[in-house]
């Protein structure tokens, strides 16, 4: 088997990491609310989208100074940011809303556990959102909201929020209706339900996976089946403590309404349902992984049952063989008398027939060959 390129073990290695939970942090003893800024992360892009029930503005924006002119002007200003590599746009963002220089940390920081944090003016959300190509993507989105504003930081472009965009190109629903809390609901919503397909895929995998067990044992499938149990696992890490997250926002009053809490929960029986999907699945990776090696060491007990049985049938061929093949002259009266009878060959070719039909006829009625009983 090839090896795997340098570069690609160590891609894997980072998104292990990644997935685990062990993202990027400072270095021992760097003080807090130190802004460390990752060398590959891609430049910050800011996109502003601000509303009220009667009008919309959505446009990108270059420079703080543009969103700090629209700011207060509608009822619910949102600013996505997309990319963590533009240190000037991350402390602008932080100076205008007020944002703490530890939360601002956390955003640069990577691999954070799902969480909420109360900084008295603003919250601030770490949730993840999951994609599932060749392995399992999970993305970190840190996210602000205040009286007015939603602050959203993404690490790469690419997200499941464009049903979102167009309800507000649109007005429709409540959303351009609400204020700032439902459309952190709406974002929430979005990002979970994004984790339907990425479970469905692995389900589907798993049962394909479950058809090569009963047909095939090839080793590979081993292999397989650990790598679908590591995504699920990785899923499972993920979801749990998003589950937390939504079910301390729905407590939160400020700031959500009682009417955006009741929306908070729909969404609280959403995680609850991915955290069973996902169990049920890891359970079926662990029974199927269980049955294939079990399958395995079955076809060899049975390999091993045919070779014991040919072994012993010819232990007592072997045993009549040697016997009379010593080849003892016929002038002593201790020789074999059979090797001067005219019909001694014959006569011991026909015993050993005789012992391997008997063996047989015994193996069959045992039921360890045919279809004796068992």
């Amino acid at each position: 088997m090839a090896s795997t390129p340098k570069r690609l073990r160590l891609a894997n290695r980072r998104s292990r990491r990644h997935r685990s939970g062990l993202g990027r942090r400072g270095a021992p003893g760097t003080a807090p609310g130190s802004l460390q800024i990752p060398t590959d992360a891609p430049a910050s892009a800011m996109r502003l989208i601000a509303y009220g029930a009667d009008e919309m503005l959505d446009r990108e924006v270059q420079d703080v100074a543009e969103i700090r002119q629209v700011l207060g002007q509608y009822p619910v200003t949102w600013v996505d940011v997309v990319g963590l590599g533009t240190e000037a746009v991350l402390r602008g963002l932080a100076e205008l809303f007020g944002i703490h220089r530890l939360a601002l940390e956390d955003v640069v920081n990577v691999g954070q556990r799902s969480k909420v944090e109360d900084y008295g003016e603003h919250h601030f959300v770490v949730f993840q959102t999951v994609q599932l190509s060749d392995h399992l993507e999970i993305e970190q989105i840190s996210l602000f909201i205040g009286e007015g504003f939603v602050v959203t930081f993404q690490e790469k472009p690419g997200d499941s929020w464009e049903p979102v965009r167009e309800r507000l190109r649109r007005g429709t629903g409540r959303i351009r209706g609400a204020g700032a809390d439902y459309l952190v609901y709406a974002l929430l919503d979005a990002g979970i339900d994004g984790y339907f397909p990425v479970v469905e895929m692995l389900g589907d995998r798993l049962e394909a996976l479950e058809e090569h067990v009963f047909s095939d044992a090839d080793i590979e499938i081993l292999g397989d089946l650990h790598a679908v149990r590591r995504e699920l696992l990785a899923l499972r890490r993920t979801i749990w403590p998003q589950r937390d997250t939504i079910h301390t926002l729905e407590r939160s009053s400020p700031p959500f309404s009682h009417e955006t809490q009741v929306y908070l929960r729909d969404c609280y029986d959403h995680v609850l349902r991915l955290v069973e999907l996902s169990e049920n699945l890891r359970e079926m990776g662990a029974n199927l992984m269980d049955l294939h090696l079990s399958m395995t060491s079955n076809r060899m007990n049975e390999v091993m049952k045919v070779l014991t049985i040919i072994s012993t049938i010819f232990i007592p061929l072997g045993f009549l063989a040697g016997l009379y093949g010593m080849n003892f002259d016929t002038h002593s009266p201790w020789n074999m008398p059979e090797l001067g009878w005219r019909w001694g060959y014959p006569v011991v070719v026909g015993v050993m027939v005789t012992v391997v039909v008997g063996l047989l006829l015994y193996f069959r009625s045992k039921g360890w060959i045919g279809g004796g009983k068992r």
